[in-house]
């Protein structure tokens, strides 16, 4: 060890000796050479050279070459002597000369365009911002840009606070605009549309924590879409602010509840006068259409836009039994006793029936498969089948069984973009296997994938299409509410509530909502399996849809003729216990915000009276005056 620091030494004290053997050469080449001034500037340098050897050794940073101060620096001890150097490099070539020492001439000055001038200055400007430090070296602008894509949001904030470079840099517009749109808010938008996108994400995560939060405290507000001259309600549906509703009168109901608009749209026996009008038994909406089907086997279409006369219309022989609507185009499935229809509008926007298939039992249900296709793809279920039909088949092909177990009829279906969920009902020997159970098969191979569940109750709703990543939601008549993991096909949260049964279910990441046979709808936090809150209704809750900020809840009766103990009462429908029920919750109302309360609820302790009520308040510094 000790021989190795000898070593080491000695190279240093050659490595001196040599440098100053340089710098002495140097400068006695300057002193011979040097222009001589009035003062004998270059006699006093070279006498204070030959008196004073030390200042020699250790000439100025701007008389030295640049090896021999990075050298000595080394040689010092010292850690960093190379940033420092390149930061002064960098300062000195970047000023600009000063236009004293600019070279004098006879000639005139030649006449610059200002415009020149600015773009002289703004490439300028360029040229300093485009390089950003990344510790020893520096990059383009465009390069660093690309490094920074892959940070998130918090590693993005912690850069801002390097440097002035990197502040830049993180703040820039494309960053955020990325962020922006990964995260869900602002889909479609163009880089152009806000003129700070870094305040756009903070202010957008801002609110959905408030929403999160109301969501969690059941703070907002609560609507009932009714319609008192429809009678009793049969059925409801919603999608993207819209909500529909059919009526034993026959009538058809769509409320805007972004704008708070309410169409009545105009049905076909309405037009030809038809007594009695057929109840409106099914009813879908999307963002562009929505229709309604009746008991005489009529189907209406309607435009969302412009509303009142149909788009569309066509008969069946029988009633429909099933009716449904895709989500993300104009595609209609209607089903009457075996039947199955699917309509569609052509390339000139015109309707055409599509898929005319005839099954070999009636149809309990039929399902649009969500995704935008150029042909409409259906799911039928009929007892204990379950069939995928496609548009380009032909009518004398026989339709693709995606399922089908003699004994063991379909109690549920639902579907994805490219899966198929399904409850199975066993019987007699079946249930010696575990009982009923969840199947889920791929859509493109027609195999089945899954089999999960073990439950005594038959599974009455499942939710496969709006629940969480490699998750599925389901609800059976045993009172439960049950999350599978499609990973591992096992069970990972089961909910009990509901005494008559579970009759509608959704979920997302973090919540979930259901609804019971007793009118009871329940939100539950499914991150640690907690109820929030719960609300209760007459009648079975039917309908379930909710988004980041609304919950759209609807409670159908299933007798839809009441009548009293004598036939000669009045007419029960006009009460509304026997109605049904629509509730619209908002809870992205600002809680801060006391517009929604009313004023006698509004007693502030910092006011020294109340309200002139005759009625008396329960806190004792509100005070009434006299009458």
């Amino acid at each position: 060890m000790g021989t190795e620091e000898d070593e080491l030494s000695v190279f240093r004290d050659r490595w001196k000796e040599e440098l100053n053997n340089n710098a002495k050469t140097a400068n006695e080449n300057k002193r011979y050479f040097g222009d001589q001034n009035k003062d004998g500037s270059s006699v006093h340098q070279s006498t204070s050279f030959w008196e004073n050897p030390s200042s020699v050794s250790q000439p100025t940073p701007i008389e030295q070459p640049e090896y021999v101060s990075i050298a000595e620096g080394l040689l010092d001890g010292r850690s960093g002597p190379l940033l420092d150097r390149l930061e002064h490099e960098r300062t000195r070539t970047r000023k600009r000369a000063p236009e004293s020492e600019a070279p004098k001439t006879d000639a005139p000055p030649k006449k610059v365009n200002a415009c020149q001038k600015l773009l002289e200055q703004f490439l300028q400007d360029l040229n300093e911002v485009n390089d950003i430090p990344f510790f020893d070296v520096e990059l383009p602008y465009e390069l660093a840009l690309k490094i920074f894509n892959f940070l998130g949001r918090t590693d993005l904030g912690r850069c801002a606070q390097v440097s002035k470079s990197w502040k830049v840099l993180a703040e820039d517009e494309l960053l955020w605009y990325r962020l922006c749109l990964e995260e869900g808010f602002h889909k479609g938008a163009n880089i152009s549309d806000s003129p700070c996108w870094k305040s756009t994400v903070r202010d957008c995560r801002n609110t959905e924590n408030a929403v999160k939060s109301n969501w969690k405290n059941r703070v907002g507000s609560i609507r009932h879409l009714q319609y008192e001259l429809g009678k009793v309600l049969c059925d409801v549906s919603s999608c993207a602010g819209l909500v529909i509703a059919g009526y034993t009168s026959g009538d058809v109901r769509l409320w805007d509840t972004l704008h708070w608009d309410k169409f009545y749209l105009k049905p076909t026996h309405s037009i030809r006068n038809e007594t009695p009008a057929p109840y409106a038994n099914h009813v879908r909406v999307n963002k562009s259409i929505a229709a309604a089907a009746y008991e005489n086997g009529c189907v209406d279409v309607w435009s969302t836009a412009t509303g009142l006369e149909p788009i569309h219309q066509y008969q069946h022989l029988q009633r429909v039994h099933a009716l449904d609507l895709s989500p993300d185009g104009p595609a209609l499935a209607s089903a009457s006793g075996p039947d199955v229809r699917v309509d569609a509008p052509d390339e000139q926007g015109y309707w055409r029936s599509q898929c005319p298939v005839r099954l070999p039992k009636p149809v309990d249900g039929v399902l649009v498969v969500p995704g935008k296709r150029d042909i409409p793809l259906v799911t039928a279920w009929a007892g204990e089948s379950v069939y995928l039909l496609d548009s380009r088949q032909e009518e004398e092909q026989e339709p693709r069984v995606l399922h089908s177990v003699y004994g063991h009829p379909v109690t549920c279906v639902d579907t994805s973009l490219s899966r198929a969920a399904m409850g199975i009902k066993s019987c007699g020997w079946g249930m010696n296997d575990g009982g009923n159970k969840i199947q889920v098969y791929g859509l493109e191979s027609g195999q089945c994938e899954l089999t999960m569940g073990n439950s005594a109750g038959d599974f009455t709703c499942v939710n496969l299409r709006d629940s969480g990543p490699h998750l599925l939601l389901c609800g059976n008549r045993d009172r439960r509410v049950r999350v599978f993991d499609l990973r591992t096909g096992s069970s990972v949260l089961s909910l009990y509530a509901h005494h008559m049964g579970v009759t509608a279910v959704q979920a997302d990441d973090w919540r979930i909502v259901s609804g019971g046979g007793e009118g009871l709808v329940i939100v539950w936090e499914m991150r640690i399996g907690a109820k929030l809150w719960e609300m209760h209704n007459r009648h079975p809750v039917q309908h379930i849809r909710f988004s980041s900020s609304t919950l759209v809840t609807a409670n159908i009766p299933d007798e839809k003729s009441p009548r009293g103990a004598c036939i000669t009462d009045d007419d029960l429908t006009a009460h509304r216990r026997y109605r049904g029920l629509i509730c619209h919750y908002d809870f992205s109302m600002d809680s801060s915000s006391q517009d929604h309360v009313l004023p006698i609820c509004r007693s502030n302790y910092t006011e020294s009276s109340g309200y002139n009520y005759n009625i008396g308040l329960s806190m004792p510094y509100d005070t009434l005056s006299g009458p």
